[in-house]
């Protein structure tokens, strides 16, 4: 006696497509108000956790290295674009950082690149990683309580700024 796998009448009988009680569906398209509306409002909220942790942890492994003298050219560009992203972020409303922290930061930056290119040697004094220190703590509050719009622009204005294009902020109508 052999199991029958298929039965030969069909345990549930859907409706075909030309069945008249089957609902029609509504045509929609990908670009409607409401997926506009969803979006939106997507901006508003902060990055998922997974993604900010994600991101604070590259920063940290950075400024870690450079601490411990074990820095590169990478982990430089890291911690210098932190404090790039964390001013712009700033600007839009969420955290504080003083101007002269920034002049600060930016001047030890500079000094570890030129150290970096010049000895082969990546690092932060223990008072450069001390304001960096400073200036990650408010990177990790502003991923994760900043909304994404705010990220998003920061993070266009450090692209053009890399780029050497205009960076200021662009005034934009919020939703």
């Amino acid at each position: 006696m052999g199991l029958k796998l298929l039965a030969k009448k069909p345990l549930l009988h859907l409706p075909t497509f030309n069945d008249p009680l089957m609902a029609k569906t509504i045509p929609f398209s990908g670009n409607t108000q409401a997926a506009r509306a969803r979006a939106a409002k997507a901006m508003l909220l902060p990055l998922p956790r997974d993604t900010a942790e994600g991101l604070a942890l590259q920063v940290h492994l950075a400024l870690d290295a450079l601490r411990r003298g074990k820095g590169s050219v990478s982990a430089a560009q890291t911690v210098t674009q932190a404090m790039l992203l964390v001013a712009f972020i700033v600007e839009a409303g969420y955290g504080t950082l003083t101007s002269e922290a920034l002049r600060t930061a930016d001047a030890l930056s500079a000094a570890c690149f030129e150290r970096g290119r010049a000895t082969g040697e990546w690092m932060l004094d223990r008072a450069g990683y001390d304001v960096f220190a400073a200036i990650v703590t408010v990177y990790d509050f502003q991923l994760q309580k900043a909304p994404m719009w705010a990220i998003t622009e920061a993070s266009d204005r450090l692209d053009r700024f890399t780029a050497g294009e205009p960076y200021h902020a662009v005034n934009r109508k919020r939703a």
